[in-house]
Formats: structure tokens, C-alpha cells, sequence
């Protein structure tokens, strides 16, 4: 998918951040630019409802980052949702900047020591208490046909690492705490390596090459394997630990990975533009936009308080029945079922969002706890999820950890019909949505919930839905089609990911859906049961919501 140029609409996008649109009609000009922007498409008109035009909360979030970053104002997700036209935005904007707008994150003098991010902090922990695990591994195959340069293909991806510091940081600590240790290009002792493997043989091969288990402390999150099957045919593996990057990542990684590529086949330097800013520079300036706890005032000490409200009282567990009782520590062993929603039900799904004001997500959400209640879960289902974490511009085409995990709790108490279930959800997904900042380490040490090494803590079954931007690789001289690996983990009971897919004219083709669930748990058969009761239940109230 090639990635769409700035639509300029009568001003400069480049110089967007110094104008001063102080006119209405300049104000809705400009929105239509920012609209069509976000969207991807060459014009937007001031009635253009962003829904209607196939906009979802990813993109409600991106177009907030665009009008802070343009206008200076501050505007919250729900009111996107309520005046999802240009023009109907514009008369909620003051016309003026808006100085409690955050400031836009830009490159810092650098401390001594740098502490890890708020997201990385969560998944260092879990490394330290489980030691060197494929559980949080995000491995990339890729099957390549025709002749791969692999001097050059190696180049490349050296040059990658050299543009993302995130990719060559690791995480020593000093009497328990970590910090961010960033190894120049030469000392990143970057893995590669480079094999013949039968073909018969390749699944195994990338099975086990996906479960390396990285050691955080001295290792670097990233590494690759070309493994050649014949002159024509080899398959490349990139594996990212996860506190590398995350599921937006794929994209600017694959994007890197295409230009560095091609320009090192050409014998030259890859020609892009330079990083606004660094992974390290995101942690100091989070840090920095949070606040700290002990003053109330602060964006943190506030969030975390809707959060003590909002989840106070959370049951202990909220699954579906096990075929296994449950093991006092978890070993993390997991299955994976794909699946797809169709086209039929896909459509369905989107009309029904678009006549209750919601998305997609929220109506698949509040199917899942309807369905859970129906199973014995009772009424008060959490669920966990994840919010992208990108709220500034600046990290748009940068690798790293911004996604932030957070807790999804649905009221299904009263028999409430699904329009009006869909109603509760969509309320309380635009709050936990303007409250996403606390990490959920912190949560769950405000909440104290009763530790057990049996179960996720706040939540054992989670959801998340795929929408973030995506690009195709595009190797010179070659065709690449992407495969899935497993790592036979799951870090949850049930994790439930989600990718929409559109065909050629842009209309929506079924929803790719993807299943880990913990084998200490469940068999094959009663998870594919659960998920078939959930197609169903989806089906029903697509049919009829009331």
C-alpha cells in the first residue's frame, strides 16, 4: 500500500503548525485538508461524515493529533464522534490556541541515565519474572521468490537498525532498576544468519527460530534469518521482542526495510528524511506530559483517579469455563485458531456501527461480554484491550513500544437489549479512551487487586482490533507474500486479534480474525464452540440490534 501524500486544500500542510486559521470558513478549510488527510483520500467535503467515509477510532485519534498539531486546540475523542463532519467540528473550535493543548514532542538533551518508557517498564518486569520466553515475540516471516541479494538484504537491515534506536537498545539495571541503554550501530552485535533449509523442513525451522528467547539485559530486541531453500525460493524472519515495537511498528518497519533494500541493491544510501525523534525523547517527554503522581493536578494523578473509580470493585476473574482446572502458576503454553468473519457479517457490523454512533470494535466488544454473560462470566465483564499510544506526529513513522493496555469494563446487568448494551459500551469506551495515559502496571498496583501467578491480573481475556496504517513489502526483483508464526504462547486465557480487510474499491471484505488461547486451559473444540456462539450472537443482533 503505498502511503498517501499531505493533501495541501488551499494551504501549506508543511507549515501547518505556524498558520493562524481565524475565520470559520478558514477553520472548516482547513478540517476538510486534516480530514482528508487522515483518511487517505484527496478530498473530503465539509458534510463528509468521517464513519461514513470508513473512519474508526484509530482514525478519530490520528485526526485529533493532526488538529492539536495544526490549530492548537485540544479537542477530546467523544467529541469526534459527536461532530464527525468538518463542518460541524469547526463551530466547536474557539478559532484560538488553546494553551492547556499539549506541547508537541520534539528531539532533548538526553540525561546520563535514561529511565525505561511506562510501557516498557510492564514488559521488563515480565521478562525479569519469566526469563528468557518467546511470550512476547513479534516474529515477521516473509516468503521471498526470485534471487535475493543477501549481502545486500543484510545491508539493509543494518541500516534499519542504525535509523531506530529502539532497535538497539537494551535494558541493563542497577540494583533492580532498569534503564535504557542505546549501543551504537558497530556495538549492537546485530544476529544474522544465513542458512539452507529444505522445505520440508521450513515450519519447524521458523517455529523454532520465532521461540528465541532474548536476554533484554545485554541482547539487543531485534534480529533476522535468511533461510534459503534454492536459488529462487528463501523465506526471511525478522524477530522484534516487544518492547521494541508494536503492532503499528510493522509499518514503518516494512516501509524502512523496502527503501534501504532497494537503494542497497542500486549500491547506494537509503534516501530518507530524517526521525523527528527518537524513542528516548517519547520516554522523556511522556514523563514529562504525565507529570508527577504525588501532585493531584497532574494529567497522571487525575487519570489515575477516574481509573480507581471506574474499576473499583472489578471481579477477580472474568472467563468462560475451563476444560482443565487452572494451574497455580501459569506456563503460558498456547494454541492458535484463525478465522474469518465474512464479507456479509463484516458489512452488517459496520452499518450497525454507523446507525448507533460507535465502531466496528465496540459492537464486536459488546457481543463478547453478552456472549461471556450467557456463559456464567455474570454481569460485570472486563476486558482488556489496547490503545495505540501515538498521540503525537512526531511518532508516527517511529519503531517502538507506545501501546498501552487497558481495561474494558461492560455492564450487561438487566437484560438490557443490544442497542442499548451497545449504548453503555460506547460510553465508557470514549472515557477509558480520554483517560488511556496511566500504564497498567500502575493500575493494577492502585487497585491491588489479589496477586495470583495463576491468572492476568484485572482481566484474562482480551480483544484488539488491527486497524493501524499498513504497508506491503516490496522488494525489487521479487515476490514476497507474509506468513504467520506461532510461538505456541498466550498470555492470556483468550486473546481475540482482529485485522479488517477491504477489497481493491475500498469496500469492507470480512474481518481476519486470529486466537490465542492458554492449552493448560482449554481444548481446540471448546474454544472454536465459544467463537462460533459469538458469530452467531454477532449475526443475531446485526439482524436485529433491538
Amino acid at each position: 500500500m503505498s502511503r498517501p501524500e499531505p493533501m495541501q486544500h488551499g494551504f501549506d500542510t508543511a507549515r501547518r503548525g505556524s498558520e493562524k486559521l481565524d475565520a470559520k470558513a478558514s477553520c472548516e478549510e482547513a478540517l476538510c485538508a486534516l480530514f482528508a488527510e487522515t483518511l487517505g483520500r484527496d478530498h473530503v467535503g465539509p458534510h463528509d461524515d468521517l464513519f461514513e467515509l470508513g473512519g474508526h477510532s484509530l482514525t478519530a485519534i490520528r485526526l485529533l493529533v493532526r488538529i492539536r498539531a495544526t490549530l492548537g486546540e485540544e479537542l477530546k475523542i467523544k467529541e469526534i464522534f459527536d461532530f464527525s463532519t468538518p463542518a460541524a467540528l469547526a463551530g466547536r473550535l474557539t478559532g484560538a490556541a488553546d494553551d492547556g493543548a499539549r506541547a508537541p514532542l520534539t528531539r532533548v538533551e538526553r540525561p546520563d541515565v535514561v529511565p525505561l518508557s511506562f510501557p516498557q517498564r510492564r514488559l521488563w518486569f515480565l521478562h525479569r519474572m519469566e526469563g528468557r520466553s518467546a511470550t512476547y515475540n513479534v516474529p515477521l516471516a516473509l516468503r521471498l521468490t526470485g534471487t535475493v541479494d543477501a549481502e545486500a538484504l543484510h545491508a539493509a537491515l543494518l541500516d534499519v537498525v542504525g535509523r531506530h534506536e529502539s532497535l538497539r537498545t537494551v535494558f541493563p539495571d542497577v540494583h533492580g532498576e532498569p534503564y535504557q541503554l542505546i549501543r551504537d550501530l558497530d556495538e549492537a552485535d546485530f544476529r544474522w544468519e544465513r542458512r539452507s533449509v529444505p522445505e520440508a523442513d521450513m515450519e519447524r525451522t521458523l517455529r523454532d527460530a520465532a521461540r528465541h528467547g532474548f536476554d533484554l539485559a545485554t541482547e539487543i530486541p531485534f534480529r533476522a534469518w535468511l533461510f534459503e531453500t534454492d536459488a529462487e525460493h528463501s523465506t526471511l524472519l525478522l524477530l522484534m521482542h516487544h518492547i521494541a515495537g508494536d503492532g503499528w511498528s510493522m509499518a514503518p518497519l516494512t516501509r524502512d526495510v523496502v527503501e534501504a533494500y532497494t537503494a542497497r541493491v542500486e549500491q547506494r544510501d537509503p534516501e530518507w528524511s530524517e526521525l523527528p525523534a527518537q524513542y528516548v525523547d517519547y520516554t522523556l517527554w511522556q514523563r514529562d506530559r504525565l507529570g508527577d503522581v504525588d501532585d493531584p493536578e497532574s494529567v497522571y494523578a487525575q487519570q489515575l483517579d477516574y481509573w480507581r473509580a471506574e474499576l473499583a470493585g472489578l471481579p477477580e476473574q472474568v472467563t468462560f469455563p475451563t476444560d482443565r482446572p487452572r494451574p497455580a502458576t501459569a506456563g503460558y503454553e498456547g494454541m492458535r485458531i484463525d478465522f474469518e468473519l465474512d464479507a456479509e457479517l463484516h458489512r452488517g457490523l459496520v452499518r450497525l456501527a454507523r446507525r448507533s454512533n460507535t465502531t466496528v470494535f465496540m459492537v464486536l466488544q459488546a457481543g463478547m461480554a453478552a456472549l461471556l454473560t450467557r456463559l456464567g462470566a455474570g454481569s460485570d465483564i472486563a476486558l482488556g484491550s489496547g490503545v495505540a499510544g501515538r498521540t503525537d506526529e512526531a511518532l508516527d513513522d517511529l519503531i517502538g513500544l507506545f501501546v498501552n493496555t487497558y481495561v474494558l469494563r461492560t455492564d450487561t446487568s438487566g437484560d438490557p437489549a443490544f442497542e442499548e448494551l451497545l449504548a453503555r459500551v460506547r460510553e465508557r469506551s470514549m472515557s477509558a479512551h480520554e483517560h488511556q495515559d496511566v500504564p497498567f502496571e500502575d493500575l493494577v498496583e492502585a487497585l491491588n487487586p489479589q496477586r495470583s501467578s495463576s491468572h492476568h491480573p484485572l482481566f484474562q481475556i482480551a480483544m484488539v482490533l488491527q486497524n493501524a496504517p499498513s504497508e506491503d513489502f516490496r522488494l525489487p526483483h521479487l515476490q514476497v507474500s507474509s506468513e504467520f508464526i506461532s510461538t505456541d504462547t498466550s498470555r492470556f486465557d483468550l486473546l481475540v486479534e482482529m485485522y479488517e480487510r477491504h477489497d481493491a474499491a475500498g469496500e469492507v471484505a470480512g474481518i481476519e480474525t486470529l486466537v490465542e488461547f492458554a492449552t493448560e486451559l482449554f481444548d481446540r473444540v471448546s474454544v472454536e464452540g465459544v467463537l462460533a456462539r459469538w458469530v452467531r450472537l454477532l449475526e443475531q443482533v446485526v439482524a436485529d440490534p433491538s
